[in-house]
């Protein structure tokens, strides 16, 4: 009766990560110099923000970030997925209570991963000034022949 009971208690708890980290997480976004326009992609409504900023994201989510400002290039931040100590720590806790049944919620929610960079912060290039017009070449005057050696 007491196994069924831990049992019972692994199961209703889901995955450890899931129960102590939670399935979303804050991205805090900057940028110099302030006052760019981050659109972020990936998120289940896509959202756009003008930094600096943040917000919240499932962890399992596939983000990439645009930078966009007048007189700016545009720059493209792709996120990167990755198990911090705390995460591992959570996905391991599977195996005293959640068993196999929390390693797969944990797995499914993205709960054990960070999202990297975090916070996400870029620099921004001015745009190259365009080059100027070519100027007109003045066409040269023609040389007379030269008179016999």
């Amino acid at each position: 009766m007491r196994i069924f009971g831990i049992v019972a208690l692994g199961v209703m708890l889901g995955g450890c990560a899931s129960v102590t980290r939670g399935t979303t997480e804050n991205i805090a976004i900057s940028s110099t110099p302030s006052g760019v326009e981050a659109v972020v992609s990936g998120l289940e409504v896509p959202t756009t923000c003008t930094t600096p900023c943040s917000v919240v994201a499932k962890r399992n989510a596939d983000i990439s970030i645009t930078f966009e400002k007048p007189g700016y290039e545009s720059q493209v931040v792709q996120l990167q997925r990755d198990i911090p100590g705390a995460g591992a720590a959570g996905f391991a806790g599977n195996l005293l209570l959640g068993g196999v049944v929390g390693m797969g919620v944990d797995a499914v929610t993205g709960a054990a991963t960070d999202h990297k960079p975090n916070p996400v912060i870029v620099t921004m290039q001015p745009k190259a000034a365009p080059p100027p017009p070519p100027t007109p070449r003045k066409p040269r005057p023609k040389r007379a022949p030269e008179a016999g050696t």
